[in-house]
């Protein structure tokens, strides 16, 4: 089942989209918002995917699905906490500015808790300010959960994953030094990120959602030229459930939190920094790592960070080409 929030209002107003993302029926008979439709969930899924399958057989009246249509599956949250479960990327960014990583790292979650009161819909234009601050793109995995209790096991978070997604978590580099230098977590650095058009149910991904993790390459592009195809599968160091349990840990997450990945990212077949695209390799999900390779290889790093009037593109598609949860496609706008 593939769900959409088109935009209406502060919180879009709940659709079904079709498996192929041509077409779309208002769910809002059953729930008026996604956010309703997880606070009941019990009652609404069932329901939802009924309307589903009865758009797939095309025996309902439906409309054409446009992604522009759309916000963010959540156009706001009570909860975004974005972990780093690809290590290899924490550990090549640290080490581009000179930071030893902790052995405790391969064990123990990172995880910021980022601002959820707005989300940028999923062709909404990156507002920046100041090119100064390094803008950069992170292609992500995300999923919504229902209820979690305080101290969920890994078993229990995983059985509360109800939607998975695309983000892209825009973060500002260049104000990051400073504000962990203050030892107490990113705010400033961290601007309104973005998520997919469509969330899709774990059953619906098939072979793709195993152990709490989703195989398949997730394609990021850089003003039309791919930047990266790393395997989200691959390389991810703590699955969905483990991150979900270590967001729980101390406290219940309500229906409606969201939890990321981190930047996607693969080690080379050698277990060294990967290669670019250009060079036969997946590539990065985000600049900053891209930067840090140049860096290791050449001293300094070559590739800018975002300006103005730069187009970025995250999409998975699953083996027959098909985009399973439609684009993320934003432009950098000056502010």
């Amino acid at each position: 089942m593939k769900l959409a929030s088109l935009k209406w209002g502060r919180d879009g107003r709940l659709v079904v989209v079709s498996s192929d993302l041509a077409w779309c029926v208002e769910a809002t008979n059953i729930a008026p918002t996604l956010q309703a439709a997880l606070d009941d969930w019990e009652r609404c899924e069932p329901l939802l995917k009924g309307l589903a399958e009865s758009l797939d057989h095309g025996s309902i009246p439906r409309v054409r699905f446009h992604e522009h249509d759309a916000e963010s599956p959540l156009p706001r949250a009570y909860q975004w906490a974005d972990g780093s479960a690809y290590v290899n990327h924490v550990e090549l960014v640290r080490k581009a500015r000179g930071a030893e990583m902790p052995a405790s790292f391969w064990t123990d979650p990172l995880m910021y808790q980022g601002g959820s009161d707005g989300f940028l819909a999923p062709r909404d234009p990156i507002p920046l300010a100041d090119e100064a601050w390094g803008c950069d793109m992170e292609g992500e995995i995300a999923v919504i959960t229902g209820d979690v209790p305080q101290g969920a096991s890994r078993e229990e978070a995983l059985a509360a994953v109800r939607l998975v997604m695309l983000a892209n978590d825009v973060s500002l580099r260049n104000l990051i030094p400073d504000e962990l230098a203050k030892n107490f977590g990113f705010f400033q650095s961290k601007p309104a990120s973005s998520f997919s058009p469509v969330a899709v149910t774990p059953d619906s991904l098939g072979d793709a959602w195993k152990d709490g993790r989703l195989s398949g390459a997730l394609e990021v592009e850089l003003n039309g030229k791919p930047l990266g195809e790393a395997d989200a599968g691959v390389d991810m160091t703590f699955d969905f459930g483990t991150l979900i349990a270590h967001a729980a840990k101390t406290r219940a997450l309500g229906a409606g939190a969201i939890v990321g990945s981190g930047t996607v990212s693969n080690r080379g077949p050698d277990g060294g920094p990967g290669k670019s695209v250009a060079e036969g390799g997946v590539g990065y999900s985000c600049l900053a790592e891209l930067r840090t390779i140049e860096t290791l290889a050449h001293g300094a790093p070559k590739t800018p960070f975002l300006k103005a009037g730069d187009r970025v593109r995250v999409e998975m598609r699953d083996a027959r080409r098909h985009s399973i949860f439609g684009a993320i496609e934003q432009e950098v706008a000056a502010r």
